[in-house]
């Protein structure tokens, strides 16, 4: 108010350059409040994603309910028509849009953490491929952001490779949630979903895992670098299957996005975690972030920590109808020292000391 104040004056003694000093001072008087109203769109951009990622599924399907006991009903019954047709969907390649997935919303995601891409080595538009994610961290902001959408220009950085993140199957079996996830080329983490983007979907496919799963959720915390992989063999038998070669991707900062409570193996707690996993097909954590006012209050809204994801040199795999147990377990042991040494090449330039060590649970 002073600053405008100060301009008027200016104006009545006719002194340009008061004037002059006087709008330059306000301008950056109001430069704050244009700062603060980025933040805050980055803060709604990540809270949507995570209220929609956890409860847009289960809201939906208790409105679809509720709207057959109303008037509505037939809005109701024309969309569960509509699901029983469209139910395969999913599973034959979805329905990804490029307008959602260019949406500006996602660059406000991108810049809250910030989220970076990092390419290593160039991919082949003649090749399918299967990306290895790790770490799974407590919801994959890293994946999303990454491979869901195009804030970081995946497909700028990878021209003619088409990615498709993998979740959970039974994500497709709730309404609107599921076409919001196809929107982004997000498809079903199962057999059928992934072996028909990789052989009747022509070549230039990236089918991006999270390979530790639930397990690894359960395993994450800020500091900690652990990847559940020793016994997780089932993505390289089916590359081998379909001749895809296997590329291992380490995001730094994953887990650091939430502080989490982590129970011993044995404990009552952890028993009680790792049967709602089988129950559920995820794993139920204890876990926090930050308040949606203030920062150091408990919330959902994850830490603005770095998230910088690196896409390592692809793994030539030949194509095996029927591989065996010897070759299977050949290429798991090429991708885990491929992975161990994607994470000692980057990891003291992303915060890490040279001195920690990548464990293989």
């Amino acid at each position: 108010m002073k600053t405008i104040l100060a301009a008027y004056s200016g104006v009545l003694k006719g002194t340009g350059s008061s004037i002059l000093s006087a709008l330059q001072d306000l301008s950056v008087t109001f430069w704050p409040c244009r700062y603060k109203m980025e933040k805050h769109l980055q803060v709604i951009s990540v809270l949507q994603w995570v209220i929609s990622f956890m409860a847009m599924g289960a809201a939906c399907t208790l409105l679809l309910i509720y709207m057959f006991c109303t008037d509505c009903w037939l809005i109701s019954a024309m969309y569960t028509a509509w699901l029983i047709v469209d139910w395969n969907t999913p599973k034959r390649g979805g329905r990804r849009s490029s307008w959602v997935r260019n949406w500006t919303m996602w660059t406000y995601f991108r810049d809250y953490f910030p989220i970076r891409l990092i390419k290593t080595h160039n991919l082949l538009p003649s090749r399918n491929y299967i990306f290895g994610y790790h770490p799974h961290g407590i919801l994959c902001f890293g994946a999303f952001c990454n491979f869901g959408t195009e804030a970081t220009g995946f497909t700028k950085k990878f021209p003619g490779i088409k990615p498709s993140l993998a979740t959970l199957a039974g994500n497709f079996r709730l309404p609107v949630l599921r076409d919001y996830l196809m929107s982004g080329g997000i498809c079903p983490v199962n057999k059928n979903s992934i072996d028909y983007l990789l052989s009747r979907n022509g070549t230039g496919n990236a089918v991006v895992i999270v390979v530790g799963g639930a397990s690894e959720s359960l395993q994450c915390a800020p500091g900690l670098n652990t990847v559940t992989l020793k016994n997780r063999k089932g993505f390289v038998r089916l590359a081998l299957h379909r001749g895809s070669d296997l590329v291992p991707v380490y995001s730094f900062g994953e887990n650091d996005a939430y502080k989490q409570v982590i129970f011993e193996e044995g404990t009552y707690w952890r028993t009680i975690q790792k049967r709602l996993q089988k129950i559920l097909g995820f794993a139920p954590c204890l876990f926090h972030g930050c308040g949606l006012f203030f920062g150091n209050s408990w919330g959902i809204v994850p830490f603005g920590n770095p998230i910088t994801t690196i896409v390592g040199e692809p793994i030539t795999v030949p194509k095996i109808e029927d591989p065996t147990e010897e070759m299977v377990d050949l290429y798991h042991a090429m991708y885990i020292r491929s992975l161990q040494g994607l994470f000692d090449r980057y990891k003291t330039r992303f915060g890490l000391k040279e001195s920690d060590v990548l464990y293989v649970l």
